[in-house]
């Protein structure tokens, strides 16, 4: 019984060996999977990609490029808030001042694991949902994840939600 198992561990090893490893940029790459709305909150998944698995940010990344309040890389997922106004969706500032807190996020680091450094998974997020006074009802959000080397992803966009009344 023991060479079976013996053989048979050798082959799974083997051909796992001989399997093509998916490659993918450098940059990230994301797509939008959902955005679930229920009263004031709600939860956006979005998938990413990630060639050199550099995804995330820890807690200790504080210093410049990554401080609080000055650095433009503080955050590393941005969500802008949109609003379709006559027919052209439109960003929306939000201004904290008036407790309108922005969509931007540190997302926490990853790190691959084995000899393949690349990452592919979901990110999601529980996010406030409130919404601004304002003659237009629909809105949605766009999307980048930027990585620790500064890469950029795509843009995306989240599926279209009405305000309530």
């Amino acid at each position: 019984m023991k060479p079976i198992l013996g053989f048979l561990l050798l082959i799974s090893v083997f051909i796992a060996g001989c399997l093509e490893r998916a490659e993918y940029p450098i940059e990230p790459a994301i797509t939008f999977k959902s955005l679930v709305t229920i009263n004031n909150s709600g939860v956006l998944t979005i998938s990413f990609t990630d060639g050199d698995g550099n995804i995330g940010l820890s807690q200790t990344d504080t210093l410049p490029p990554f401080c609080p309040d000055t650095c433009e890389y503080y955050y590393n997922l941005f969500m802008e808030y949109q609003e379709l106004q006559m027919g052209e969706w439109t960003t929306i500032e939000l201004d904290p001042a008036a407790g309108q807190i922005p969509f931007y996020y540190r997302v926490p680091e990853v790190s691959p694991s084995g000899q393949n450094p690349s990452l592919v998974g979901d990110i999601a997020i529980d996010l406030p949902i409130y919404y601004l006074t304002s003659l237009y009802d629909t809105c949605r959000f766009e999307i980048q994840l930027i990585d620790r080397d500064f890469n950029r992803s795509n843009i995306v966009y989240s599926n279209t939600f009405v305000k309530p009344n």
